[in-house]
């Protein structure tokens, strides 16, 4: 299957990179001519190379099966299938790596009358191993057929959760009129995560959209009322079984995310796992408040009351605060504080302030 999608990748950046070769028709010198056929022989020779390494690294593998089996730490049998695999294994490989460089002899022998001159070309490797990796064949400073590649961006949904409170001017969190533990948030996006530095990936760019819902439970009998162009708590008239204030905000998410990761490199391609490694982001948000909804639950006349109270509230419209997080693989401890304050006008400063847990899904 992968002979045949090389193949045809083949047919169809050749196709694609005709119109780059004839922008000026010319004959063929004797010249190009050998210069093709040099670079078709030095294919060859890199070919009968990496045979080679495949047969002397199956022999190694067999040697070793041996000792082991002259330690007694295998027996015969498993001694007997370990070769057979790592045989077929090199039989594979062999194949595979013939396959790319008798696809780059084809495109060559099929276009001896490009300019050459204009041309660069050279075999890519992998520097590890010093295996055949793939090759690069440009002209003009175009690239027309690469074979090695990686992925800088992917994307991931966002979830997080946790307690909410506000962080009140001349106040400790001890004096906060709202529950500690009844005050939660709740977020939801989808984020993109951009490797900054095309070959590391060290530090990344994470950034996309998202929903949050904020939200104040009130303690001691109080609720939020506007007087003027400020918003006040004041005693219901009633018990109250749940006081509650909760923003909903659209919020466009900003981070610099740093951490490890473990770099694999294959045939074709590149990558970085990040499973099970550390991460650490910090940056900030910006948005709107979307809505802002208080809701009321209590008994009159004995009958059960839930009122739920759409209004402005005074509220800020533009969201914007700082964040962080920290943690392993997906998940994350997670901090978010409003440098707005909640209410525009009010004459002592609230400003919003989460903790939680994050998972980038």
């Amino acid at each position: 299957m992968r002979i045949i999608i090389l193949t045809i990748a083949t047919a169809i950046l050749t196709l694609l990179s005709r119109p780059a070769f004839s922008q000026e028709t010319r004959p063929t010198s004797e010249k190009d001519t050998i210069s093709v056929q040099n670079r078709i022989k030095t294919l060859e020779t890199e070919k009968a190379r990496q045979i080679a390494l495949e047969k002397q690294d199956l022999k190694e593998k067999i040697s070793n099966v041996e000792e082991q089996l002259a330690a007694n730490e295998i027996n015969k049998e498993e001694a007997e299938a370990l070769k057979m695999d790592f045989a077929k294994a090199a039989a594979k490989n062999i194949e595979n790596r013939s396959a790319i460089i008798d696809n780059q002899i084809a495109l060559l022998a099929r276009n001896e009358d490009i300019n050459v001159e204009d041309s660069s070309f050279k075999l890519v490797f992998n520097t590890d191993s010093g295996r055949f990796f793939g090759f690069e064949f440009e002209n003009n400073n175009d690239t027309v057929l690469k074979v090695k590649y990686d992925i800088r961006t992917t994307s991931s949904l966002l979830i997080a959760a946790g307690l909410n409170n506000a962080i009140i001017e001349g106040q400790s969190l001890e004096d906060s009129p709202y529950k500690i533990g009844g005050s939660r948030f709740f977020e939801i996006g989808w984020v993109w995560k951009t490797r900054v530095f095309e070959q590391s990936n060290w530090l990344r760019f994470n950034y996309g959209f998202s929903f949050q819902f904020n939200g104040l439970k009130m303690e001691d009998n109080q609720y939020f009322v506007e007087r003027g162009d400020q918003t006040v708590l004041e005693t219901f008239p009633l018990d109250l079984d749940k006081s509650k204030l909760r923003f909903d905000n659209f919020v466009i998410p900003l981070h610099f995310e740093i951490g490890t990761s473990e770099k694999v490199v294959k045939e074709d391609r590149i990558r970085y796992k990040t499973d099970h490694k550390f991460k650490l982001g910090l940056g900030g948000y910006a948005g709107l408040n979307l809505k802002t909804i208080q809701k009321l639950k209590y008994e009159e006349d004995g009958n059960d009351r839930k009122d739920k109270l759409k209004r402005n509230y005074n509220t800020n419209n533009f969201i914007y605060g700082l964040s962080g997080y920290v943690g392993l693989d997906n998940f994350s401890v997670y901090l978010k504080y409003d440098l707005n304050t909640i209410f525009k006008d009010n004459p002592v400063d609230e400003r919003n302030v989460s903790l939680g847990v994050r998972f980038d899904l």
